[in-house]
């Protein structure tokens, strides 16, 4: 290496960001809009939960009583059309969408197809409810294996069976589902997956009613395997 070379400095290129405070500095207008929006945002979001949300919310509740009414007599077209002035299920999931209102409707409505044997329907529906509720959520994702066995697409039937006994997780329900599961199982001959589905009855809910004739469905599942 020549003496020339040897001394030779490279200049170590600039480094704003080595520089306190540069960054800020050009840039301030850019962070003052980014910040500003964000408030902004932030402000809209409380206007449209406090001003628009929250009054639609207590409307949709008031304006669905009735089809609660209906559908707990059994009334499904009433239910889902609505009568005298009062709106059915549909209704107040067109004018109230976005509401706990209209998403607790979509579980009502479902059910009513249902008992209606409007089976695509109301998989539609219960497919569109989106609840916290444990009992509701179970009944459901239940309603819709129903709705499944049905239109006799069991391997559907089985996956939402499934999901309401893991839901409800209580000595209700869930013994229930178990044993719509294990009879969509036999209807595919999954006796294996049957009789096994009927012992978590027999072992997990022995005080449940459907634990009481389970040795049945058991000894059943297990003679055709």
């Amino acid at each position: 290496m020549s003496k020339t070379q040897a001394n030779t400095k490279v200049a170590a290129p600039e480094n704003n960001f080595g520089q306190s405070g540069n960054f800020v500095r050009e840039n301030q207008k850019s962070l003052l809009f980014i910040v500003g929006a964000i408030v902004a945002l932030i402000a809209i979001y409380f206007i449209y939960i406090k001003l628009y949300l929250g009054p639609r919310e207590v409307t949709a509740a008031n304006q669905m009583y009735k089809a609660q009414e209906f559908w707990q007599q059994k009334n499904w077209d009433k239910a889902i059309k609505g009568d005298a002035g009062f709106p059915g299920f549909e209704k107040i999931i067109s004018d109230y969408s976005n509401t706990k209102a209209a998403n607790l409707a979509y579980f009502y409505l479902g059910t009513a197809y249902l008992n209606k044997g409007d089976y695509r329907k109301a998989v539609d529906n219960l497919t569109n409810y989106r609840g916290d509720d444990n009992m509701i959520a179970a009944e459901a994702f239940g309603s819709t294996g129903d709705a499944y066995v049905e239109l006799k697409d069991y391997e559907k039937a089985e996956t939402y069976f499934s999901k309401a006994v893991d839901k409800a997780k209580n000595k209700f329900l869930s013994p229930l589902y178990l044993k719509k599961l294990g009879l969509t199982y036999e209807a595919q001959k999954n006796n294996k997956e049957a009789a096994d589905a009927y012992k978590r009855i027999k072992n997990e809910y022995p005080e449940s009613a459907e634990a009481q004739n389970i040795d049945e469905y058991i000894a059943r599942a297990e003679a055709k395997q």
